[in-house]
């Protein structure tokens, strides 16, 4: 009996912990930490520093203990790009502009940037880009000549090599992807999702070798509206959402859940805020049920897979990226700030 008490004791104090772990948050604390006239739809939690890109060619990085910021310009000739997709393995930073050209930067030798892919053309425009392992990286854009266009390199980054439109599916017209928030595409393992404009997942079971196309009813029927981004929690549980960011208050077919790694979609919540969002990440440790969607209509939290939400912010952001089970980071206009979320 008396090696039963400090078992039960234990026991309940594992419950306890675990219970207290996954309860709901129902406040955001938001603290700014770096400030400039740039606006930031792309950054990544890199150890303990944050890199970001965003408009009138700056990048940098943020040290999260010190909050020391390094920052630069890139230039290319007399242009200055615009920079709405990173990326990064264990030793190297990424980042692509959109538009014509489309410049493809890794970090160099001598701590400039080096220029690793080019490509020149009127419809040229990329949108988000994540690796699958430190040598495996994928890079999506807008449909040119009949597919979506699809950057691959298994060297590292190193090289880039575009898939020819025979290895892909027939693009729909207009389709694309949007340069929201970097979240465009998710990876786990070898699987590969591409949410589109036109509300089609793009689903890669062998990390960009072969492909198919998932439907989903998230609404689409102008170019404005489709998925702004989508996340998946695990292999099977994943979660998009969009909307029309010339009506953000519309709050009907722009999102949807699957529990079957993308095979098949439902609409959750709709006609229910959050409305248009351009941003959603699983909350880290929360067994697939928490999510969190942001855009600039604010801040929006489900403890239950999208089923109902809470507005925990109205202030304005573009992206999200998850450093603990209740910190995260956000960028927007002007700003990345830190969220505590309790």
């Amino acid at each position: 009996m008396r090696f039963l008490f400090p078992l039960l004791t234990a026991i309940l104090f594992i419950s306890c912990a675990e219970k207290q772990k996954n309860q709901p948050f129902t406040s955001v604390e938001i603290e700014t930490i770096y400030e400039d006239s740039v606006s930031i739809r792309a950054i990544e939690i890199m150890g303990n520093s944050l890199g970001y890109a965003g408009s009138n060619g700056i990048f940098g990085s943020v040290d999260l203990a010190t909050g020391k910021v390094r920052e630069s310009i890139q230039k290319y000739d007399s242009i200055t790009p615009e920079f709405r997709a990173i990326a990064h393995t264990s030793t190297d930073f990424f980042m692509i502009s959109i538009a014509n050209p489309a410049l493809l930067y890794k970090t160099g030798e001598n701590g400039s940037m080096e220029l690793v892919y080019t490509e020149e053309d009127d419809s040229v425009f990329y949108d988000a880009m994540t690796f699958w392992n430190d040598s495996e990286g994928i890079v999506v854009g807008d449909a040119m000549n009949g597919c979506l266009s699809i950057l691959i390199t298994r060297d590292g980054g190193n090289t880039w090599s575009k898939l020819p439109c025979e290895q892909l599916p027939r693009s729909v017209r207009g389709e694309g992807a949007f340069a929201a928030s970097n979240t465009n595409i998710k990876v786990l393992g070898d699987k590969t999702w591409i949410g589109t404009t036109k509300s089609r997942v793009y689903f890669s079971g062998d990390k960009g070798k072969t492909w198919e196309v998932q439907n989903t009813p998230v609404s689409s029927d102008v170019e404005t509206q489709g998925i702004f981004s989508i996340d998946f929690y695990d292999e099977n549980i994943g979660f998009a959402i969009g909307g029309d960011f010339t009506k953000p208050e519309v709050n009907t077919a722009n999102k949807a859940v699957t529990i079957d790694g993308g095979n098949t979609w439902q609409l959750i919540a709709d006609g229910q805020n959050p409305q248009y969002k351009s941003c959603v990440q699983f909350v880290p440790g929360s067994d697939g049920k928490g999510l969190l969607a942001i855009g600039f209509t604010g801040i929006s939290y489900s403890s239950d897979r999208g089923t109902t939400w809470k507005q925990l912010s109205d202030e304005s952001f573009y992206t999200i990226r998850f450093q603990a089970e209740n910190v995260a980071y956000a960028a927007g206009k002007n700003r990345i700030a830190k969220l505590i979320f309790k």
